[in-house]
């Protein structure tokens, strides 16, 4: 049973980021990658466009462009962002048991500590908001606002109209009134602008190549913690003991 407070307006605030920080993995890259493989020219296309859209994945500034052309491939046909959310809920629940292993137990205890102490908790992330909330949605005591990439009809298909990602994040998070933040959570280096605007900062499950230039560029004492992705780096720290 949730001992999670309603929390104050004053309340101090905290904002996760969801991939790497409470799920291992990326959980829209999860779900257009499912999108696409379930038919044959829609995984040739992403396989041909692959050598265009890849580089513009890695690439920050172009991020935004390459992640909207998968979504493209994946929802091409789709009519509008409602069809888009009923197939995110088809999705989920037929992936259940890998999504629930997915979750990282030791940053759901780190959310739902904050959520009982009272402070006003939000979620800021790369993935749909619909995704994020439907994956939480197996903590159900955890039911705490979503901020997350917009998406829009284009071509006949749905892309990503507006990213929640590096200064574009923030931006949105004043935009929705989520100003002063006491304590941010992160693994990527996108967030910077987060973490730096943040009086605590965490970086949680970072790349190990990262590492270093979170120590240069955050104030010293900055806490790098692992919170079970064995594939990245940060100091361990023991999942929570089973009641």
């Amino acid at each position: 049973m949730s001992t999670a407070q309603t929390p104050r307006g004053d309340a101090p605030l905290v904002v996760f980021d969801f991939d790497h920080t409470l799920y291992d993995g990326d959980s829209g890259s999860h779900l257009f990658a499912w999108l696409i493989r379930r038919s044959w020219w829609r995984t040739a296309l992403a396989l041909l466009a692959t050598p265009l859209l890849g580089p513009m994945v890695a690439f920050l500034p172009t991020r935004r462009y390459g992640i909207s052309g998968y979504v493209w491939i994946g929802t091409v046909g789709m009519p509008g962002p409602r069809t888009l959310e009923g197939v995110i809920d088809r999705y989920v629940a037929r992936h259940e048991a890998q999504i629930r292993a997915r979750l990282l137990p030791v940053a759901l205890e780190v959310l739902h500590r904050h959520r009982e102490a009272g402070d006003r908790v939000v979620i800021a992330t790369g993935a749909p908001p619909e995704l994020a909330r439907a994956i939480l949605a197996f903590v159900a005591h955890e039911a705490v606002p979503v901020i997350g990439s917009q998406v829009g009809p284009r071509l006949g298909a749905i892309v990503a109209v507006r990213h929640c990602h590096a200064e574009e994040k923030m931006r949105m998070l004043r935009e929705r009134g989520y100003t002063g933040i006491e304590v941010a959570y992160s693994d990527s280096s996108a967030d910077l602008p987060l973490l730096l605007a943040a009086r605590r900062p965490v970086v949680v499950n970072p790349k190990r190549g990262s590492v270093e230039r979170f120590r240069r560029l955050l104030p010293p004492g900055t806490p790098i913690l692992n919170w079970g992705c064995r594939s990245r780096g940060g100091d361990p720290v023991a999942a929570p003991e089973e009641a």
